[in-house]
């Protein structure tokens, strides 16, 4: 535990020196910049946005609608209209063709609508209220989605930075391996190969080095993008790892389960809306105002002259039988409310056992974490006996490298560990319903 704590105190001198003092960022504050940076939390606001303006336009339908037109006709040849005969007293049954009106015809009108009931247009308002809901829920799926990609780089970047810190220490002491093995070669105490040894591996741990520091600046670009900003900001993670090892999270319905259960309200909502619209008559009043202008054009009977126009009523539509069409929807929606429901109970079972599976893995990382642990702490042990035994003439330098790659071994285990016990617990977060109020 002391090696931990002092690889520890090295990785905040490394990061310290490489990262020119840059700011370092709490997991609470990528959340927040999250929170208002991130493009797809932005454009999951518009849609509530969107889902908001969706519902006002339903309730729109409602609001009276008014209408204006104008048409002017010029008739190359007048319409025609048979008079009987008999109206000048002549046979009956008998008619002649004349033609009425005048040339140039103009028409201009205000119309009126609005419906008094209509049981398709409040459906349609209830529905939108729902789907508004469902879009809120989407948002909130998207802010989880957000939460859980950041929980997971942010773990795996303080996992790299911790697996740098015991590079780093293991660096330090093989060097001064080699330098030991350098001065017992000069003393014939070694062979050649013996430090060609200590220099492939010190060249090996180098490279691990390296390609660590190139993760780990991987993964601080994917923060940045996951946050909203800009590859050139200058940003550093914390690397403590705060472990929550006996914390319970209560258990509450997750946004999947309440997303389907929401998706069920708009079946609902719809089956609804079709059952009364077999059986609910439409009613709607209606207005018309305007001016009807007839012209003639040839003197001296030239003229232009205006008579207006206006008339009110109500219209009524009841539906007596459109094909069985409405009763095959009606049958569609109460399938898919069916189905809507047996996903519900697929869900929650499925949730309930990953639940436990999750308490189940967490419960035994726990575990390892503190075996693992101690495994550093004598391979630590063991490691530097062996290398006081070397100089001593009674270790060879194959025992001593042999307990160098135990450390690492038990290093690389600790840490792999660690991030499987952190992944374990945001996935309990998430099963579970906390991770966004685990901020």
């Amino acid at each position: 535990m002391k090696l931990i704590k002092n690889c520890f105190t090295l990785l905040f001198i490394i990061i310290a020196i490489n990262t020119n003092y840059a700011q370092v960022w709490s997991i609470q504050q990528c959340i927040d910049t999250a929170q208002v940076r991130n493009k797809n939390l932005q454009i999951s606001r518009n849609n509530i946005s969107i889902g908001e303006q969706k519902a006002k336009e339903a309730k729109a339908s409602l609001i009276p609608k008014v209408n204006g037109s104008a048409d002017y006709k010029y008739f190359t040849n007048l319409p025609y209209q048979l008079m009987p005969l008999s109206v000048f007293g002549g046979p009956d049954g008998k008619f002649k063709e004349a033609q009425f009106g005048v040339p140039h015809n103009i028409n201009a009108n205000l119309q009126l609508s609005m419906p008094l009931y209509n049981p398709q247009v409040y459906g349609a308002i209830q529905t939108t209220k729902i789907a508004s809901a469902l879009t809120e829920l989407q948002y909130l799926r998207t802010e989880e989605q957000v939460y859980f990609e950041i929980y997971n780089l942010y773990y795996n970047a303080q996992i790299l930075l911790h697996q740098f810190a015991f590079l780093d220490s293991n660096l330090i002491n093989a060097e001064k391996l080699l330098t030991n093995t350098q001065l017992l070669h000069e003393q014939l105490l070694a062979k050649e190969t013996d430090v060609s040894k200590v220099k492939l591996q010190v060249a090996q741990l180098a490279t691990q080095q390296e390609s660590i520091r190139s993760k780990y600046e991987q993964v601080l670009n994917a923060i940045k993008f996951a946050l909203g900003l800009s590859i050139e900001q200058n940003l550093q993670i914390d690397p403590k790892i705060q472990f929550q090892n006996t914390r319970e999270y209560a258990s509450s319905s997750t946004i999947d389960i309440r997303i389907v259960k929401t998706q069920n309200q708009i079946l609902s909502s719809e089956l609804s809306i079709l059952n009364k619209s077999r059986f609910l008559p439409s009613l709607n009043i209606f207005g018309s105002y305007g001016t009807t202008g007839f012209g003639y054009t040839k003197a001296p009977n030239d003229f232009l002259k205006f008579y207006p126009i206006g008339f009110t009523g109500t219209q009524l539509s009841y539906p007596l039988f459109n094909g069985t069409v409405t009763h095959r929807k009606i049958n569609q929606k109460k399938l898919e409310l069916e189905n809507s429901q047996i996903q519900i109970g697929l869900l929650t079972d499925q949730n309930n056992m990953q639940v436990e599976n999750a308490k189940l893995q967490r419960s035994v990382l726990e575990k390892s974490i503190i075996t693992t642990t101690q495994q550093i702490t004598l391979a630590q042990t063991i490691y530097e006996q062996t290398t006081i035994q070397q100089k001593q003439g009674t270790a060879n330098l194959t025992e001593v490298l042999l307990a160098n790659n135990t450390l690492r071994e038990a290093q690389q285990t600790y840490l792999m560990t660690v991030i499987e016990f952190l992944k374990s617990d945001l996935e309990l977060k998430k099963l579970t319903g906390n991770i966004s109020k685990t901020k």
